[in-house]
């Protein structure tokens, strides 16, 4: 938010300028705006930058957690800190803090700590989809359907282009004995990406009556807690709105 407060700032300084220095109002205007959306993207792309450097240093932590499980809890920590060092940053530009919640939900979520988990994606923006879908998840362990179904709905309304999100919400209702759903949800979900090929298999498994699998969206797969993975070490994939842990 700073950022775009500065910008404006700066942008309608300019324009007082130029209409003192004996212009119109037209010819101020023009520069005005130049400055303001030039140091916009300057300033987002600082800020952005910043977020960045956070997340690299995340991924070299869990590129590099050990094997031992209370290790593994006390390095997690550490990078849930890292993060929470980087939720500041919101107050610079617009949708930081949503995105760095996502990501401390994801890590909270990847050593079963769902309260802080559900805490910390209570805090982020509809458009990060993935914290949506692991809501889901953890309603779905829950037993609470209904919220289930609306936060998958959310997740696949701003994720439609992601497979996964779209198959996990099908594996959760038909795990949930709500065949039906299920082919709603993958008959929709091949609507949205007629190319996918993984989604049109799962769909056709679902129609023969054949329980869904989800290998073909491994390792990622593996983050939703749904499923007991083969590995136990967590890595981290990513940064961003995408950013992903896996098992």
């Amino acid at each position: 938010m700073l950022n775009l407060v500065y910008a404006l700032v700066a942008g309608v300084l300019v324009t007082i300028v130029v209409k003192v220095a004996g212009f119109s109002l037209i010819a101020g205007i023009v520069p005005g705006t130049i400055v303001f959306l030039g140091l916009y993207v300057v300033l987002a792309r600082r800020t952005f930058m910043k977020v960045q450097g956070v997340m690299e240093q995340v991924k070299k932590e869990f590129e590099a957690m050990p094997p031992n499980p209370k290790e593994q809890k006390v390095r997690a920590e550490k990078v849930i800190k890292l993060l929470e060092g980087a939720l500041p940053l919101g107050k610079e530009q617009f949708l930081v803090e949503s995105e760095v919640q996502a990501q401390i939900g994801m890590i909270h979520h990847l050593f079963k700590n769902t309260d802080a988990a559900m805490a910390a994606f209570a805090k982020t923006a509809p458009r990060s989809y993935l914290a949506r879908a692991m809501q889901g998840a953890i309603y779905f362990q829950r037993k609470d359907f209904e919220a289930m179904r609306k936060s998958f709905e959310e997740a696949v309304k701003h994720g439609k282009k992601d497979g996964m999100v779209w198959a996990a919400y099908a594996w959760c209702l038909q795990a949930n004995r709500d065949v039906d759903g299920a082919l709603k949800v993958l008959s929709r979900s091949v609507a949205e990406n007629p190319s996918d090929e993984k989604l049109k298999t799962a769909l056709s498994a679902l129609q023969n009556d054949k329980k869904l699998k989800m290998k073909a969206w491994e390792p990622a797969w593996w983050q939703f807690g749904l499923e007991t993975p083969p590995m136990q070490q967590p890595q981290f994939m990513g940064g961003g709105r995408r950013g992903r842990m896996r098992r």
